[in-house]
């Protein structure tokens, strides 16, 4: 196993020269993050039951799970962007939508199915607390039906539309119950189908339930997902042996590269070789909230403009770097904030920030 050394400041700057040219569809879950601002001193009594009156002051919504990946990619500076799954309906899923073609995503693939729920997280939070501590107990509105023959097959026939458009595929799973979502088994089926005759297009996959499943694309479980852990406790760690047998494991599963993730300490990516690609430390409070879909983002457009897979995964880890700094909200980084974030990286590894880039000699 090697430990990668990074990458100089010239080096970075060409990646991202690539990141306007990128052309990107995101394909799964697509949330509304909807959050309720509460200010506790107007709460009041209901005057029928005698209950807290919560008094909402401020309203905010945000695309969520799929359209987070969208709503990083956006800020990064990606040149196209695609939606590819499905909505309700209904307010949520007009929200969603005005929200996602507010990020110049284009949502013609992003189907309305009057028979679904748009999957929706409801957040209220106290508007005088911006720490983590100040979220409320969070609202779920879900699909708990399976998703239907006919929406599948609408669905496969937007994927295969947007395919000669696009230089990537993010396969975003979000939905736990099986085949309630966007990426059932008919769908992971048809995307290594896809993948397999349009070997041109690079097919990336996140799934927090069924990343076993999936075949010929690049996959990103966590440290925990990749040794088949469930449930693990707070502040647990998966050893580095451990994770590098599964990840051996899983690539020789599911036939493509394998990327992963170990929260604040990296990643470890298995091409060209198994490489170690260390985080970015940073101090103070954090909020891991899409972390994950940051660390996709940055990854895959990345890896879009050229780069090298441990490359990608550095790019990867200098976003999630920066988008864990922003609290109560989900973040995401812009591409001025990367060389910086770069520079500290390299100081922490001991190195020079201007030191050549070792991966190209």
């Amino acid at each position: 196993m090697e430990t990668f050394r990074g990458m100089s400041a010239d080096r970075l700057a060409e990646i991202m020269a690539g990141f306007g040219r990128a052309r990107i569809a995101v394909f799964g879950d697509f949330f509304l993050d909807k959050y309720l601002d509460v200010d506790p001193a107007l709460a009041e009594p209901s005057l029928e039951t005698g209950k807290t009156a919560h008094q909402v002051v401020g309203v905010r919504h945000s695309p969520g799970a799929a359209g987070t990946v969208v709503c990083n990619l956006a800020a990064l500076g990606a040149g196209t962007l695609y939606a590819v799954g499905f909505t309700g309906d209904d307010g949520e899923g007009y929200e969603l939508r005005k929200d996602l073609a507010g990020l110049c995503c284009n949502t013609e693939y992003l189907l309305a199915d009057p028979q679904r729920r748009t999957p929706t997280y409801l957040k209220p939070r106290d508007v005088t607390d911006p720490s983590l501590a100040g979220e409320h107990n969070r609202y779920d509105t879900k699909n708990r039906q399976p998703t239907s023959v006919e929406m599948q097959e609408r669905l496969a026939a937007a994927l295969d539309a947007v395919l000669p458009q696009v230089d990537a595929v993010i396969v975003a799973d979000q939905v736990a119950e099986a085949e309630c979502g966007a990426v059932t088994r008919r769908m992971i089926e048809f995307v290594a189908d896809r993948a397999l005759r349009w070997p041109y297009v690079l097919f990336w996959a996140d799934s927090r339930h069924r990343i076993r499943q999936f075949r010929r694309v690049i996959i990103k479980p966590n440290q925990f997902e990749a040794v088949g852990w469930e449930s693990p406790p707070p502040d647990a760690v998966v050893e580095l042996d451990r994770l590098a047998a599964a990840v051996r494991s899983l690539r020789q599963l599911t036939g493509a590269p394998v990327v992963a993730t170990r929260g604040a300490a990296g990643m470890l990516v298995s091409d060209p070789q198994l490489t170690l690609v260390p985080g970015v430390r940073v101090e103070g409070p954090i909020d891991p909230t899409g972390a994950g879909d940051s660390a996709t983002a940055g990854t895959v457009l990345a890896l879009a403009s050229g780069a090298s897979l441990p490359e990608a995964a550095l790019v990867g880890n200098l976003v999630a770097s920066i988008t864990v700094q922003q609290l109560a909200t989900t973040g995401t980084a812009r591409p001025d904030q990367l060389p910086p974030r770069l520079a500290l990286w390299h100081q922490q590894q001991g190195r020079l920030a201007g030191a050549s880039d070792p991966s190209r000699r």
